[in-house]
């Protein structure tokens, strides 16, 4: 992942030093309207891939979103970037990652069988006893053998990510109200 992290950190700062050449005939909405479309769909392009990597590869991609930020708002270098990140709505990258919204996804069969099929509720597993626990709406964990690889597995990675979500939020009824449910939830959580 190391390479495609650089790969997309470089465009990136590429596109924000063009960017930064026409920022002073661009309204804010205009300009708002340019990062979205030029950086944070680049690094929100198959971010479930990134549940898992490193802090470092992590800190290489919210140098991306902090420079877009500070450019959105004219921001000096030394300006803490928190303030910034919660007017624009924007999460961490850690954050970013859209696992829960696959596993919503596949439970509620919106996403392809070879996604679907390897998320197993508690309720469907036979090798479960019948407990109170067997009826919540939990995703089997499978146990790996190694944490560099067996963990970042979609289905393992999923079912902790689903884990981790309060009722509130797994229960929405519809895809929009889930991701909207979800991304306030994540936005209160660590911003």
């Amino acid at each position: 992942m190391r390479v495609h992290v650089t790969t997309v950190v470089q465009s990136c700062f590429a596109v924000l030093r063009r960017i930064r050449s026409v920022r002073r005939v661009l309204p804010r909405h205009a300009l708002l309207t340019l990062v979205r479309a030029l950086i944070v769909n680049k690094v929100d392009y198959c971010n479930s891939l990134l549940a898992g990597m490193s802090v470092q590869l992590h800190d290489r991609l919210q140098s991306v979103l902090n420079a877009a930020a500070r450019l959105i708002f004219t921001a000096r270098k030394t300006d803490h970037i928190t303030p910034l990140l919660r007017d624009l709505h924007w999460l961490r990258v850690p954050e970013r990652v859209k696992l829960c919204v696959l596993a919503y996804r596949c439970l509620h069969g919106m996403a392809p069988s070879y996604l679907s099929d390897d998320l197993v509720r508690t309720s469907a597993d036979g090798n479960r006893r019948q407990l109170r626990s067997a009826d919540s709406p939990t995703l089997v964990i499978r146990p790996t053998r190694r944490s560099t690889l067996g963990d970042r597995a979609f289905p393992v990675a999923a079912a902790r990510a689903w884990k981790s979500l309060p009722p509130t939020v797994s229960d929405a009824p519809s895809l929009l109200s889930f991701r909207s449910r979800l991304k306030t939830w994540l936005f209160e959580l660590t911003l």
